[in-house]
């Protein structure tokens, strides 16, 4: 455990770009012991309008305990609280979407609605090293490209129901143990969320299980080492996107993707499919959609989520 919890915490918000705390802010509380530290270190640093989010997945049977203990604490610290409930299991049904997929586009969908009541595109998250660590090592191993294996970025720009969300993420150079610690220090109350160790969730067999045992095998806690691969492609990443088009168009031309090199035309075709609300947009739906540009055989291919991309008069669009 850092001996210095309650510091790397403080100077990782200090640090944090493009947060004021004149400013509100939404903030993702889950009633865990990340978000009520990040929610109790957001306050300590002298933000003062914070809007404390809280979505009730009805998922389990303690569920409205969370949503109760979330109300009372922003009550404790003077805040504003919004509180929703979404049957995510009837959502994944419905959409054909794992519970992990449906509870993350459940979220999105909250904090899009919460940004217009209050007027407020900013949206703290209590992500932290490990989850950097779980993230990457999850999207290596299914295949991802640069843009799954920068993970998630400290600060990042995501289109949703019609808005623009701006999320952030400042815990992400700071260690479980370092949040474990500040939690202690300042006596944080928190509730247990007993799904953490359930196996079922491929990402918990990753923290439990799969990170344990490289950790023994090549005999060295090989969270750095996967952290800084994450920081290094995602900075890399990042410069990658900025040369794609800012909003891509609802269709695209065909010819104008024939001229860029290999790798951008993969972060067009990928920022073009999640424009057009196509979540979970693996590398085989980009190939897919290369070859048909290639091809003058076929007219279209299918891709994530039921949908299919036809290429017509030399455009591309998604059916």
């Amino acid at each position: 455990m850092s001996v210095d919890a309650a510091g790397s915490i403080e100077r990782a918000i200090a640090a944090h770009p493009r947060l004021r705390t004149d400013q509100p802010v939404l903030i993702g509380v889950s009633g865990g012991r990340d978000s009520a530290v990040l929610l109790h270190a957001m306050v300590k640093a002298g933000f003062r309008e914070l809007i404390v989010c809280h979505l009730d997945h009805a998922l389990r049977s303690e569920s409205q305990e969370d949503a109760r203990f979330v109300t009372n604490l922003a009550n404790k610290h003077g805040l504003i609280n919004e509180i929703e409930v979404e049957d995510v299991a009837r959502l994944a049904k419905e959409e054909k979407l794992s519970i992990e997929a449906a509870a993350r586009a459940a979220r999105y969908a909250f904090f899009a609605k919460a940004a217009r009541a209050y007027w407020c595109p900013r949206v703290i998250l209590a992500h932290h090293a490990d989850d950097q660590v779980e993230t990457f090592l999850f999207n290596l191993l299914r295949g991802s490209g640069a843009t799954g294996l920068g993970a998630m970025r400290p600060m990042s720009i995501r289109e949703e129901h019609g808005g623009r969300l701006e999320i952030h993420r400042p815990l992400l150079s700071v260690w479980r143990e370092e949040i474990i610690g500040y939690a202690e220090r300042h006596h944080v109350e928190f509730r247990e969320d007993v799904s953490n160790t359930d196996r079922k969730f491929v990402r918990n067999r990753v923290r439990h299980e799969v990170l344990p045992f490289l950790s023994k095998t090549l005999e060295r806690d090989v969270r750095r080492a996967l952290w800084r691969s994450a920081e290094i492609i995602g900075a890399e990443g990042d410069w990658l996107a900025s040369q794609v088009p800012h909003s891509p168009e609802a269709e695209l031309c065909i010819a104008d993707l024939r001229t860029l090199p290999l790798a951008l035309s993969r972060r067009v075709i990928y920022a073009w499919l999640r424009s057009r609300k196509i979540e979970d947009v693996s590398f085989d739906d980009v190939e897919s959609v290369l070859e048909l540009i290639k091809s003058t055989r076929r007219a279209k291919v299918n891709v994530a989520r039921g949908r299919y991309v036809r290429r017509k008069s030399g455009r591309l669009f998604v059916e």
